[in-house]
Order: C-alpha cells, then sequence, then structure tokens
C-alpha cells in the first residue's frame, strides 16, 4: 500500500459559484481588501489575499446547481486584529453574524454573510495565526 506523502500545506483555493458576481467582487476587494490576481472572462475572477486563491463564479440556475458551503475562514494574525476586523465590518455595515468568540482551542471567531449569502470566519487560532506563506526561492 502507497504511503500518503507529506503534509498538506493548508487550504488555500476556494471557488465559489454566485449570483451576483460583479457585488461579491466588490466586497472582497473593496471592504476585505482582497486583490485581483486573474479575470479569466467576464463570468469568473481570481481573487487574492496574497497566500491563497479565491474563484468567484458566475452562477446559471440553467446551467449550474448551487453548491452549499457552510463556511469559510480568512485568518488573521491577533485576537486584537480580529476585533479591529469586527468593528470594522460592523461600521461598513456588513451582515454580522455573531460577536466575536474564544474556542475552547485559544481561538477566536466571528461570522459574517457576503452578497451572495455565504458565511465567512474571521479566525484568530494560535497554531496557524501569524504565519505567512514564503515562496520558493530559486
Amino acid at each position: 500500500m502507497l504511503e500518503r506523502p507529506s503534509r498538506l500545506n493548508g487550504l488555500r483555493h476556494l471557488a465559489l459559484l454566485v449570483p451576483n458576481l460583479e457585488e461579491c467582487e466588490r466586497f472582497y476587494v473593496d471592504v476585505l481588501g482582497m486583490q485581483l490576481l486573474h479575470r479569466a472572462n467576464e463570468d469568473l475572477v481570481y481573487l487574492t489575499c496574497g497566500n491563497d486563491n479565491l474563484s468567484l463564479g458566475r452562477a446559471y440556475a440553467e446551467s449550474h446547481g448551487v453548491a452549499l458551503v457552510d463556511h469559510y475562514g480568512f485568518i488573521v494574525d491577533s485576537i486584537e486584529e480580529l476585533d479591529a476586523w469586527y468593528q470594522y465590518l460592523k461600521a461598513r455595515g456588513v451582515t454580522l453574524l455573531d460577536r466575536p468568540f474564544d474556542h475552547g482551542d485559544g481561538a477566536r471567531s466571528f461570522h459574517l454573510l457576503d452578497p451572495a449569502g455565504n458565511k465567512v470566519q474571521p479566525l484568530y487560532h494560535p497554531a496557524i495565526s501569524g504565519q505567512r506563506f514564503s515562496p520558493a526561492r530559486t
């Protein structure tokens, strides 16, 4: 039997189908601060925080079923930064589902909705926050 290769290096790509592509792109860029990585065509855009990849594709009811995603998270580097994100998003009028709360493992998070109704979780986690992706040097 084959052995499992070395450990995976985190979830760094997520693809969402959204009915309101332009509104979602503005939300992720203007509100959350992501950057445009690549616009493949009028129905597909790729965004990044610098060490990840979020694909937003236009959902057409006649050609795609809507995939269900419970939530996905963006890591922040400190509890103070998490609380600052909460205050910022609240001031921007973003739909917040709860207030920042502590987890049993030392993590802290809260949840919000993007314009398409996807649940997003800003998350501080002591085991992974503060780690930054460093591309291999060649």
